[in-house]
């Protein structure tokens, strides 16, 4: 059975594009492979969370994973500094990761375009913390959106490196994997990109908002003056809401508000106060087991700790013979 690895950052609640562009996958997936699914607290650091933060959304990323669907007893769910063997690969891989290949990496140049003030050590050795916690468990299939395959092909880079290194064939290539060649994106509220925790919490419909949260966000969504002419292209901001319908309701739905664009005739108050009701109906199932699962620490705790298990031990077979391989040898 292949090995399949993905991650979430602990940076807040998880949205839409969270759930309907890899939460759904995880779930398929962990019953046809042998699945870690982890919190990756460590790369939240890069953007200094206070204990405090840290610790909390660690946990609602934790209690949102087990109430989409994952399954503790089908995948191994684990907090990355769980597993400290994990850190301890990062440190060998950033010995043979070069400045001018870290510098080119496009996360890399986003991240310090948008926050001068700070480019730490560990945003610009993101690509090689994403490689070992790939590798450390010898993953050959990775779920990824289009924005991560670069760092997939470093992960990629620096496994085939330390297997030349050591003359050696001990990690095998990871590569991208989805059930489907066209990515689900879900745009933002916003007008512009996808959706995401970055761009404003009024961007993201999260999966525990209540009703009303759902409601008033999308009902602040951008538009325009409507159409001036029939059957027009419909400008990026309209064309988001009509993606978000694609998702969340059904094909009826969307005909019907698509012809009357075409037409003319939208209103698209009603555009939105339908495309919220749907969000609410499609998130209420996860809402209602996230106010279950939050409140029961002993059952967190479990799962916690059972994801620690599985994934160290899987992780320090790997490192003791890493270690071997590269000449540290007991005496």
């Amino acid at each position: 059975m292949e090995t399949v690895v993905s991650g979430i950052r602990s940076t807040g609640n998880l949205h839409l594009g969270n759930y309907y562009g890899a939460l759904q996958n995880f779930i398929k997936m962990q019953s046809e492979f042998n699945c870690y699914f982890f919190i990756a607290d460590l790369h939240s650091l890069t953007t200094h969370p206070t204990p405090a933060d840290l610790h909390t959304n660690v946990k609602q990323v934790l209690v949102e994973y087990l109430a989409a669907g994952i399954d503790p007893e089908k995948a191994t769910i684990y907090v990355q500094s769980d597993v400290p063997e994990i850190a301890e690969l990062y440190l060998y891989l950033n010995m043979n990761a070069y400045l001018g290949e870290l510098e080119r990496s496009t996360s890399f140049k986003d991240k310090v375009r948008a926050n001068p003030e700070n480019v730490n050590a560990g945003l610009l050795t993101y690509p090689v913390l994403m490689a070992a916690d790939i590798i450390i468990h010898k993953a050959t299939k990775v779920p990824v959106g289009k924005d991560q395959e670069q760092h997939l092909e470093m992960a990629r880079t620096f496994g085939n490196r330390f297997n030349r290194l050591y003359n050696n064939d001990y990690f095998p290539e990871p590569y991208a994997f989805n059930y489907s060649s066209n990515l689900v994106k879900i745009p933002g509220l916003d007008g512009k990109g996808k959706m995401g925790k970055s761009e404003g919490e009024g961007n993201a419909i999260f999966l525990g908002d209540t009703p009303e949260a759902i409601r008033k966000k999308v009902m602040r969504a951008v538009t325009d003056g409507g159409p001036t002419t029939e059957n027009q292209t419909k400008p990026q901001e309209i064309q988001n809401l009509f993606d978000l319908m694609k998702v969340v309701s059904s094909a009826d739905t969307l005909t019907h508000f698509d012809n009357l664009y075409n037409t003319m005739s939208i209103r698209y108050g009603d555009l939105k106060k339908q495309l919220a009701e749907d969000m609410i109906i499609a998130t209420a199932p996860i809402r209602d087991r996230i106010n279950e699962i939050a409140g029961d620490a002993e059952y967190l705790r479990k799962v916690a700790r059972l994801g620690a298990d599985k994934a160290r031990e899987s992780a320090q077979k790997t490192i003791k013979e890493v270690r071997e391989i590269i000449g540290f040898k007991n005496f």
